[in-house]
């Protein structure tokens, strides 16, 4: 007899996602926090320490939640517009787009094009950096949109994140 359940119909995707948004009221209803979507923009010579962010969001004990949408392989193409195409989808997917502020940021193209169209699509932007001060040079875009730069810092970030997600259009 298995498990087919005879003759019901499947739900449509607007279905599911209304269930999904009512799920989700139930649940903040009850005090539990919404995980938020982040897309983290980073140079790619910073990725060992963007790895100890990912870890420490899935740590049961922290108190830093978020669910990860960035780009966790490259793109395997060399067309620019493609590549903006599928990170532009993932930037659409989070709440907040997070910016890992190192020593070589200002250099990308890319994390300054991401934070620009992290914006343009109404989302919010957290740039934070590692250490006892940021660091001195940053991607053009945090300057013109005055992004204030804060310190890995669990609780700080949290906060932000929150702040963050909620200029979220």
């Amino acid at each position: 007899m298995g498990g087919s359940g005879g003759g019901g119909r499947s739900l449509s995707p607007e279905e599911l996602e209304q269930l999904e948004q009512s799920a989700k009221k139930i649940m903040k209803k009850d005090g539990q926090p919404s995980k938020r979507n982040a897309f983290i923009s980073f140079a790619a010579e910073d990725l060992d320490q963007v790895n100890l962010l990912r870890g420490q969001a899935k740590n049961e004990n922290s108190d830093l939640e978020f669910a990860d949408y960035s780009v966790k392989e490259p793109f395997d193409s060399k067309n620019a517009d493609y590549i903006k195409q599928k990170i532009r989808e993932k930037i659409r997917q989070s709440s907040v787009t997070i910016c890992f502020v190192g020593e070589y940021t200002a250099k990308s193209k890319w994390v300054d094009w991401e934070i620009r169209e992290t914006i343009k699509l109404g989302k919010g932007v957290i740039a934070m950096y590692q250490g006892d001060a940021p660091p001195k040079n940053v991607p053009p875009a945090i300057k013109e949109n005055k992004i204030k730069l804060i310190p890995w810092n669990q609780k700080i970030i949290t906060a932000e994140i929150e702040r963050a997600a909620k200029t979220d259009k």
